[in-house]
């Protein structure tokens, strides 16, 4: 979530209303109050707090030295309100600016501190009255699949689909007496029979072919398989119309018939991996069906290619979710349709699918999934099978399945970038030291120029020394004959800063700073002239040339 010059340009120019808030913040900003403020957007449709930004017109960039380290905030922000709230530093004209990106409160709920639902007024924050309230909790999506399907009955419910959710409910949740009641009481404690009504939840769980097809035909799933992009007839293709819990395992055999298995070493071992986890794809397909718009028409399309499997759903994102945020949104469009799922086990962790399959993809070392393609009418999921890592995968056996029990989905993601080495942004900033104490990874540097990266043993482990070394970099003596080298061949002229860079470019302009510090204060160079013109030389060296200058500038 990367502001442009352009945006940027476009924020100072606007009126300061629904969606900005512009805080001068020179020298600090009081924690509490931006809380509030966060609270306050959220439940005006989400908007932006701009730090370091004059408030009047025309608006000045003055710069801020509030909240120096921003993930440490970000998470006191989610401490607090249990929403994620993405901080960005912005540099405008060397100026250091802070943007607080606030997403609206899901449709349906209000955020609160201490108590308070604030709103802003004017210049001032003041709670929310009950009638502003009530007209947030009415903007909730209906539960479609809570409601009753006028003419439907029990016959429309396949007695074998009956049989099997009271069976894997009462394994589930330790409850015999499950076993022994009738079939109603059973609907109706599951809530899957509302006032002596099926639902629609009912019958797209344990409906028969015959009853969709009569009261909900867009609920079918269709399957395809394709051995190349060419587009025309797939090689084959099935339709499900029919209860869930009749073919979930069916549709599952058709991809894993054609499931080919990538080998990898380890030492003396081989290893296999199928390119489709069950667990995953069992996830995306239940996600698809749970969270699809029923009232859109179309079906759901599982498509298998040979390295990847498609899930096209109709409908876009459940109301409050977006692509950024699907990892800590949690917003089911069909709740009565996810609980039944989770009573009957069908998903493991109740609105936790999502994490499951980046966790998986990142432990079997897999592209991430893929939101691309997804629009307003429907939702598009791509997973990908081929490995990309084997060495990543070793690395991950090595640190072993208890340990990364205690892993969180961020803590994989960080994991994932550094391993192809990227950045981790500043919202997951706060998950690196729980990663450090467990010796997962390392880090390089101090203050605002750390680095981090996976741990030397390893990239011993993987056989990977050499990419550890390349990562780490060259330690700091060794970085400070390196420059004490550049500065002795470009005696007579002396070097320049920007030629550090060139030399060390892995370093920040700080890190190269404190080196060059570090080298002048031990009396081996000195440095001529201010800021971007100064030229740097061997102390004895730069003795001489300031002589020779100086001799140079007297008047004839």
């Amino acid at each position: 979530m990367l502001t442009t010059d352009s945006e940027f340009v476009c924020y100072l120019n606007a009126p300061e209303g629904a969606q900005l808030e512009f805080k001068e913040a020179k020298t600090n900003f009081h924690f509490e109050e931006l809380v509030k403020y966060c609270v306050a957007l959220a439940n005006e449709r989400g908007g932006k707090i701009i730090l370091g930004v004059s408030d009047a017109r025309p608006r000045q960039v003055v710069g801020t030295s509030a909240f120096l380290e921003p993930g440490r905030t970000e998470a006191g922000l989610f401490q607090n309100l249990h929403h994620r709230i993405p901080i960005e530093e912005y540099l405008h004209e060397g100026k250091r600016v802070l943007i607080f990106h606030v997403p609206s409160c899901p449709p349906g709920e209000a955020l609160s501190y201490k108590g308070t639902f604030f709103m802003r007024s004017a210049d001032a924050l003041v709670g929310m009255t009950s009638e502003q309230l009530r007209a947030i909790h009415a903007e909730i999506e209906t539960d479609f699949s809570a409601e009753a399907c006028p003419k439907s009955t029990l016959a429309d419910l396949d007695p074998t689909a009956l049989s099997d959710f009271r069976a894997r409910w009462a394994r589930r949740s330790a409850n015999e007496r499950l076993l022994t009641v009738s079939p109603e009481q059973v609907l109706t404690d599951a809530d899957l029979l509302v006032e002596g009504k099926i639902t629609f939840a009912s019958l797209i769980l344990l409906g028969t072919r015959a009853a969709l097809s009569r009261h909900l035909a867009p609920s079918e799933v269709i399957f395809e398989y394709r051995s190349s992009e060419v587009s025309g007839p797939a090689q084959e293709r099935h339709e499900f119309r029919e209860g869930l819990l009749r073919y979930h395992d069916r549709l599952w055999e058709l991809i894993n018939k054609r499931n080919d298995r990538q080998s990898y070493q380890d030492g003396f071992f081989r290893f296999e991996l199928p390119t489709f986890d069950e667990q995953p794809v069992r996830e995306a397909i239940l996600n698809a069906v749970c969270h699809r718009d029923y009232r859109a028409a179309g079906s759901v399309f599982v498509r298998q290619f040979s390295r990847r499997l498609e899930v096209i759903s109709p409908g876009g994102w459940p109301p409050g979710v977006t692509t950024d945020n699907v990892l800590d949104q949690q917003q089911p469009r069909n709740r009565r349709l996810a609980e039944a799922f989770s009573k009957c086990g069908l998903v493991e962790r109740a609105g936790q699918g999502m994490n499951l399959m980046f966790e998986r993809a990142i432990m079997q070392s897999k592209p991430l999934p893929d939101f691309t393609g997804t629009a307003a009418h429907e939702v598009r999921l791509t997973l990908q099978g081929t490995i990309q890592s084997p060495a990543f995968l070793r690395f991950l056996e090595k640190v072993g399945q208890e340990r990364m029990a205690s892993f969180s989905t961020h803590d994989f993601l960080i994991l994932d970038l550094l391993q192809r080495e990227q950045l981790v942004p500043d919202g997951l900033k706060t998950r690196l030291a729980h990663l450090k104490e467990h010796g997962i990874i390392e880090s390089v540097g101090r203050g605002r120029g750390t680095r981090y990266l996976l741990a030397r043993k390893f990239h011993q482990f993987a056989g990977e020394t050499g990419v550890y070394t390349r990562r780490r970099g060259l330690d700091k003596e060794t970085n400070k004959e390196l420059l004490l080298k550049h500065i002795r061949d470009s005696a007579g002229h002396g070097a320049q800063f920007g030629e550090f860079h060139q030399v060390l470019p892995s370093l920040s302009r700080q890190q190269l700073a404190t080196l060059l510090r570090e080298l002048r204060t031990a009396g081996k160079i000195q440095s001529f002239g201010v800021r971007r013109a100064a030229r740097w030389f061997l102390a004895q060296e730069s003795k001489t040339t300031k002589k020779n200058q100086s001799n140079n500038q007297k008047p004839s």
